[in-house]
């Protein structure tokens, strides 16, 4: 069975300019990491779990805000590893440095047999199209042309 994950991918129109919302996960391999390492909010769920739900659920894991209103699907992608990744795009606002994420238990450094706590998500922020398409990851970005082609939005200068 391949992996599955669903994500909600926040929007709003900033003075008319489209912008998302993306989360930096936390933990020490991601620590120094910035371009191509942001990700729309999103987590694994299992074959038999409806996927919007997993998708609610892991946004409120990763953010601290449960997502409510309108969802645009999105579609899904398939990630290089074989991962299928399934998003919504939701109309929404929040505050980035409000957000509360879960957290994950790693032994760090690696072989020490200390074990860390980390959140799964260390930041959050606002992007405009272009520099979202830097930030995220690879193989999500298929997300933001789909979403600025169900908004009509310029993905150039959004």
């Amino acid at each position: 069975m391949r992996k599955r994950s669903a994500g909600i991918l926040l929007f709003r129109f900033n003075n008319a300019a489209l912008e998302v919302l993306l989360v930096h996960p936390g933990g020490p391999y991601w620590a120094n990491k910035d371009a191509g390492a942001w990700s729309i909010p999103k987590g694994e769920h299992s074959d038999g779990e409806d996927a919007l739900t997993a998708a609610k659920r892991e946004f409120a894991e990763e953010t601290g805000v449960n997502a409510e209103g309108e969802f645009l699907p999105l579609g899904e992608v398939r990630q290089a590893g074989g991962k299928i990744v399934q998003v919504w795009a939701l109309k929404g606002d929040l505050d980035p440095l409000l957000i509360r994420s879960n957290t994950f238990t790693l032994e760090w450094p690696p072989m020490s047999g200390s074990a860390r706590e980390f959140p799964e998500v260390d930041s959050a922020g606002w992007f405009l199209i272009p520099v979202a398409k830097q930030k995220l990851l690879f193989g999500q970005r298929e997300f933001l042309a789909r979403l600025c082609e169900r908004l009509g939005a310029d993905k150039s200068s959004s």
